[in-house]
């Protein structure tokens, strides 16, 4: 589906790019986080006005170094991506209107921050959804929590425990369900309850299926070939039959 963008966030790729926000010990890309983005990046391929991406700066004004916000994930519907991506960071004020949701993976150094200034930023800013996924929680804390923005202040989403142990709540947003699993970051059918497929395992079902085909269209060619050469045999025995005919006939006449 393509959707006609306003012309405030039409293209900015002219503009410099952001610099790079400075790396942390603690801080390298939770394999997490790129499989959350690569399950909705397929799950969203049929539009073009999604942006789904992370690792550069979230701030209201392009010029403001006190911002400091460097979302794991940045989901926003309506834009146009591949300027987002191309200015290196999220400026609200260029864009037009914030993200739709912020997805954080904790870390040592970021778990406090996360719960907190983090929490009070983006809501702040005015992002619908915010969701943290904690790999290692404390006492205090929870591997998946979201939280919903509403007048102005997030209210915690809920959060269910299924019989197998896995975690899950919906986000209204996505209509999915953000699943932990034993440490792994799944989405799931708000309504079917089936898992949205990674994208490794969506090329191996295409390979299957391309399999299965080649062969039912081998298998058809065979049962063709088999049937030409049945026919060819059946047409033999009966032009045969009519020489015998013919000789007996001809037997008979003398």
């Amino acid at each position: 589906m393509t959707t006609k963008l306003r012309p405030q966030i039409a293209d900015y790729c002219h503009l410099e790019p952001l610099p790079d926000p400075p790396k942390k010990i603690d801080m390298q890309q939770d394999p997490r986080i790129y499989d959350f983005r690569r399950i909705l990046h397929l799950h969203l391929s049929h539009r073009d006005d999604v942006l789904i991406a992370g690792g550069g700066y979230l701030r209201q004004r392009a010029g403001d170094e006190s911002e400091r916000f460097v979302p794991d994930c940045v989901v926003a519907f309506g834009v146009n991506p591949s300027g987002i991506v191309s200015r290196n960071g999220y400026v609200i004020d260029e864009v037009g209107k914030p993200p739709d949701l912020v997805l954080e993976v904790a870390s040592r150094s970021t778990r406090r921050r996360d719960y907190t200034v983090k929490r009070d930023g983006y809501a702040g800013y005015g992002v619908g959804e915010y969701w943290r996924f904690d790999h290692a929680p404390g006492r205090s804390r929870v591997p998946l929590a979201g939280d919903i923005l509403v007048g102005g202040q997030y209210e915690p989403l809920p959060i269910h425990t299924d019989p197998d142990g896995l975690i899950w709540g919906y986000s209204p947003l996505l209509d999915l369900e953000i699943c932990w699993d034993a440490g792994n970051v799944q989405l799931r059918d708000h309504y079917t309850k089936e898992f949205l497929l990674k994208p490794e395992q969506e090329r191996r079902m295409r390979e299957s299926e391309i399999i299965r085909a080649e062969d039912a269209e081998a298998r058809a060619e065979d049962a063709e070939a088999r049937a030409d050469a049945e026919r060819q045999a059946r047409l033999a025995v009966e032009e045969r039959i009519r020489q015998l005919e013919a000789e007996i006939q001809q037997q008979q006449d003398i």
